[in-house]
């Protein structure tokens, strides 16, 4: 019984671990879109003050 225990304790880190590591490149990637846009946004209201 005892090791059965400790064998779901590790497989529990486990599935902790890698749903961590997948919600940490979710962020990443919502954060690289979000910057990609405001960088855009400047780049047209510059883009329009030069009077072209």
């Amino acid at each position: 019984m005892l090791k059965e225990n400790v064998i779901y304790k590790k497989s529990n880190k486990g599935i902790t671990l890698i749903a961590l590591v997948i919600t940490i490149i979710v962020l990443l990637i919502l954060a690289g879109v979000s910057i990609n846009l405001v960088a855009r946004k400047q780049w047209h209201f510059r883009k329009g003050d030069q009077g072209s």
